[in-house]
């Protein structure tokens, strides 16, 4: 009867069961899996230590114990050997048992990790199509920003989609007349921009006011047709 081994054998079962028993409680973690993997580091040290035993006593795993005439070999401990044999038969089951929960608590990590960064992925694309749905719809263009300009200072890009031009908005634009206006009864005040740039909303101040280029923005905006 392998007493010790049964009772490491016990202590792993109960392990397992409490592992599983709480699966619904707390997720597994990187430490969960550490804690298995230096137990199974001490049962090697253990397996390693009675083979030394062995060793010492000039006997391997499977030598034989008697003499030519199968009298108990007197060359040797035969108490120290019996014991380190069948330690090392307990603790190889133990070994066996313990890889095998430390794959499983592996499988369950890499599975916990997945199912946590699908459900951060799926957040995140539902987050960003919240907030496209909650935009509201550009009515202009940016085509072009000539570096040095006020709209080039203010952060202005290429390919801004604008929802907002001081006063101007979606539900009130009818040309790019109404822009002009604004600027022009604007120069050297500030105006809050809003525009809608890789699917995120920007704001920003652009002051319309001479500059070394032409107009008083420095960029070019185009009316998008719906």
């Amino acid at each position: 009867m392998c007493g010790r081994n049964h009772m490491i054998g016990r202590k792993h079962a109960n392990m397992k069961v409490t592992m599983e028993n709480s699966a619904g409680e707390s997720e597994i973690t990187m430490d969960d899996v550490r804690s298995l993997i230096k137990k199974k580091d001490n049962i090697e040290e253990q397996i390693k230590a009675y083979y030394d035993v062995l060793e010492d006593q000039g006997v391997g795993i499977e030598d034989s114990l008697v003499d030519e005439e199968g009298y108990p070999r007197a060359d040797v401990n035969l108490y120290q050997i019996r014991t380190a044999r069948h330690s090392i038969s307990c603790l190889q089951n133990d070994h066996k048992a313990i890889m095998v929960e430390i794959e499983q608590a592996l499988h369950r990590l890499h599975a916990s990790e997945k199912a946590k960064r699908e459900k951060d992925e799926t957040e995140a694309q539902e987050e960003a199509m919240e907030q496209q749905t909650s935009l509201p719809p550009p009515f202009a263009l940016v085509d072009a920003v000539t570096q040095g300009s006020p709209a080039s200072g203010a952060g202005l890009h290429v390919g801004d989609e604008v929802i907002e031009f001081g006063s101007v908005t979606a539900a009130n634009f009818q040309n790019l007349q109404n822009i002009a206006s604004v600027v022009q009864h604007s120069e050297g005040k500030p105006l809050r921009v809003v525009v809608i740039r890789e699917g995120q909303k920007a704001a920003m101040s652009l002051t319309p006011q001479r500059w070394s280029g032409r107009g008083l923005l420095g960029c070019n905006i185009v009316p998008i047709h719906r």
